[in-house]
């Protein structure tokens, strides 16, 4: 360490003359959090870790960064391999690496955000596998503070999918309206793959695709809404409750806020509703904020990214 000029303080502070790499073992697997788009949203011990890898696996189905930037990753760590969804699933091609090599799997936002890489890290362990991990700024913490929303106050996150032929998830919208009846926010993160296979072909869902598939959802709950409601299970009667409750509203009027590219130079939110989010053009990737209740700091922090405000 070097005593160094504060030029901010006008004083004295302490700085380290070189960042110095972490310290890793030879062969292992080190989950590597990307960040929210950018080479600069990476941590600079993720970006020393990556670089001493033998090999780097991109996990690119779970979240994307765009082209550009990953050519400017790999122009910095080295050379990067795109995997999906089997690789990482059945991870027996990663095992054999990491049992003679160091390899990094890079994971956009938090390695371990996702119950996929949480399992990979525990299989890792039971193979006899060392795993190090290298967290990374993500969704859930960016959006709440960015939107102006308190993230106390934000219940159970969800992810709206495609519909998938004659199937509809309708766990998303009953998931909202549980959070709605407790008076939390909701979080939504949206599909990146119509087929839901996890294997390439992926299209990150624009605002119209999520009004479509919420409307679908919205359309084949109103066909159970009127259901007597279990007397067996408390925790079922609530959800069908709240979703009986949710579905009295205008779909249209109820207030969504659009995030778009979140962490990036392309940010970008606007708070509207689920009747107008169609019109909304969107960025590379979103997700969507469905407000509770809000008080009267959070009331003002949301209508500030109303159009025309």
């Amino acid at each position: 360490m070097a005593l160094a000029l504060s030029k901010r303080l006008g004083g004295l502070s302490m700085a380290a003359k070189e960042s110095q790499s972490p310290s890793l073992p030879e062969t292992g697997l080190l989950l590597v959090g990307m960040g929210m788009g950018r080479l600069e949203g990476m941590t600079t011990e993720a970006i020393q870790a990556a670089t001493q890898a033998d090999h780097r696996r991109y996990e690119a189905y779970t979240a994307l960064w765009p082209e550009d930037e990953l050519a400017r990753l790999e122009a910095t760590v080295g050379p990067v391999q795109r995997v999906m969804r089997p690789e990482v699933e059945e991870p027996e091609e990663l095992f054999a690496l990491a049992k003679d090599s160091l390899v990094a799997l890079l994971v956009v936002g938090d390695p371990l955000q996702a119950t996929t890489h949480v399992d990979l890290q525990l299989r890792a362990r039971e193979a006899g596998i060392e795993c190090h991990v290298f967290h990374g700024i993500s969704i859930t913490s960016v959006v709440t503070g960015a939107v102006g929303l308190s993230n106390y106050k934000f219940g159970r996150q969800t992810t709206l999918t495609y519909p998938y032929g004659d199937w509809i998830a309708t766990s998303p919208m009953e998931v909202l309206a549980a959070n709605w009846e407790q008076n939390l926010h909701t979080l939504a993160l949206l599909d990146l793959d119509p087929t839901g296979l996890g294997t390439g072909d992926q299209r990150p869902m624009r605002p119209e695709d999520a009004v479509q598939s919420m409307r679908l959802m919205w359309e084949k709950l109103q066909e159970t809404v009127d259901e007597p409601l279990s007397e067996d299970y408390v925790r079922l009667a609530f959800r069908q409750m709240a979703t009986k409750l949710y579905l009295q509203q205008n779909f249209d009027d109820i207030p969504v806020v659009l995030c778009a590219d979140m962490g990036t130079p392309e940010q970008a939110i606007v708070t509207t509703t689920l009747g107008a989010l169609g019109d909304e053009k969107g960025g590379r990737l979103n997700s969507l904020v469905f407000p509770a209740g809000t008080g009267e700091v959070e009331e003002k922090a949301v209508l500030r990214w109303k159009r025309g405000e």
